[in-house]
């Protein structure tokens, strides 16, 4: 087992990892920007290094500096959280060319899955459904049109690289085929340092369904079954919960199958989850694997009872896991809203600035993951999650009750929050009946509260 931890995160991911670590008897290095010095959270880790200004390209992007922190402070191992270098195969590879272990992949897997076009290949070869597509990444103007001819329009030109929504565009028909690619490859380009696209047929009204992978050393690939994040906005989600509403049990084991097999056909080992998207039919497709820990994944934790975190860390320290699939019992129903520092009511405009006060909900089934406490300073530099709330209760209508009362306790004063925008959706009855999907927000709520 590991001795000493460094987290190359921040915020709300490195607090959940000290946590563990604290658990599991493993001291902990907390690294921090000025901007977040002397944010709470990072006196409860052992060591504190500041790695730079303010802007993460300068702090927490830098690898020399991270690694730095990492051989000053005699870590053994660097956990990447989710966000800046979780997915960077290249600092994944520095970090064990250094003696660190990094707590995840190895750098072959996640190079591998990182690139969509190559995991659409891996896909294919696992025998895991893909949306019908291009073969590969298109090379010019003639070439997409051919697929997409053969595709049948509509269609979905999508960036290799990166994730997030950018490098993404929808093209209807084939005069709005050469605008769409040319603006996708742009975006990619600058925001991923690649520019490959790749066709695939455009799925109306999908649900987004992802698997909960934990996989070791030794052969044994563990789903905590699925958790359904299709309330989303510009392709951020917004609320996670687990089961997935008004899914066919033939639908879901099937899809809890193909993500272990996915994650087998990579020889991958860590946490990872196996994102796809669900037509009308019922039908499944793969659209990406996740080769990390996920913002979403208390709602895996609190339906199975395991803990990720731990179970990272116990696997990338070369220990089995614990339990195998028939281990693995899902009780009840969990709901995650991610509370951000935006303003609903000026298109969630980021809202950095002090938090005056903040009071959080409990009582029983409900959890509260966050950094952010009265006087804290929220930084304008980084994402505006500051908590994330999440309940479980015995059933899904008594999971929304209680993220509802939930959702009425936070008070948080000082700065605007999106809490009130969550509320809002619980209260819809698309979403009680389980039939949004990942357009809902922005085709028919936010038109509907105009």
């Amino acid at each position: 087992m590991f001795s000493r931890v460094l987290i190359a995160n921040r915020g709300e991911i490195a607090l959940r990892v000290i946590r563990a670590c604290r658990e599991l008897g493993i001291e902990t290095v907390a690294i921090f920007s000025e901007a977040d010095r002397g944010a709470q959270y990072l006196d409860l880790a052992d060591q504190a290094i500041c790695v730079g200004p303010a802007k993460s390209i300068e702090s927490y992007l830098r690898f020399d500096r991270v690694i730095a922190a990492a051989e000053v402070s005699g870590a053994d191992a660097i956990h990447p959280g989710y966000g800046f270098l979780a997915e960077n195969a290249e600092f994944n590879e520095v970090c064990r060319s250094c003696n660190f272990e990094f707590i995840g992949p190895s750098p072959e897997a996640m190079q591998k899955l990182g690139d969509k076009n190559t995991a659409r290949e891996m896909a294919v070869a696992a025998g895991v459904p893909v949306v019908p597509g291009s073969d590969g990444l298109l090379e010019s103007e003639a070439e997409a049109l051919a697929a997409a001819r053969k595709i049948g329009f509509p269609v979905l030109i999508k960036a290799t690289a990166g994730g997030g929504g950018k490098g993404m565009r929808v093209a209807m028909d084939e005069a709005s085929l050469q605008s769409s690619l040319s603006q996708a490859q742009t975006e990619a380009k600058a925001a991923f340092g690649n520019g490959g696209v790749y066709l695939e047929r455009y799925v109306d009204r999908p649900r987004h369904v992802e698997v909960q992978i934990i996989s070791d050393q030794f052969g044994n690939v563990v789903h905590l079954h699925e958790r359904d994040c299709s309330v989303q906005r510009r392709h951020q989600k917004l609320i996670e919960e687990s089961p997935s509403p008004r899914l066919p049990e033939a639908t879901r084991k099937a899809m809890c199958d193909a993500a272990v097999r996915m994650i087998k056909q990579a020889n991958y080992h860590n946490a990872a989850t196996v994102e796809f998207i669900v037509d009308q039919n019922d039908q499944f497709y793969f659209i990406e694997v996740n080769a990390r820990i996920q913002v979403e994944h208390p709602v895996s934790e609190m339906i199975s009872g395991i803990d990720l975190i731990k179970s990272q860390i116990l696997v990338a320290s070369g220990q089995p896991l614990p339990f195998q699939q028939a281990d693995v019992k899902p009780f009840g129903a969990a709901i995650e809203c991610r509370i951000n520092a935006e303003d609903p009511d000026k298109n969630f405009q980021p809202c950095p600035g002090r938090i005056e006060k903040m009071y959080i909900p409990g009582g029983l089934g409900v959890r509260v993951d966050s950094h952010a406490h009265p006087g804290y300073n929220v930084p304008p530099y980084y994402d505006s999650m500051i908590a994330k709330i999440i309940v479980h209760r015995p059933t899904r209508e008594q999971a929304i009750e209680c993220m509802l009362r939930s959702l009425r306790e936070l008070r948080i004063t000082g700065i605007k929050t999106t809490a009130s925008f969550h509320e809002t959706v619980l209260r819809q009855p698309e979403f009680a009946q389980g039939t949004v999907d990942t357009k809902w927000v922005e085709r028919d709520l936010l038109p509907r509260l105009k």
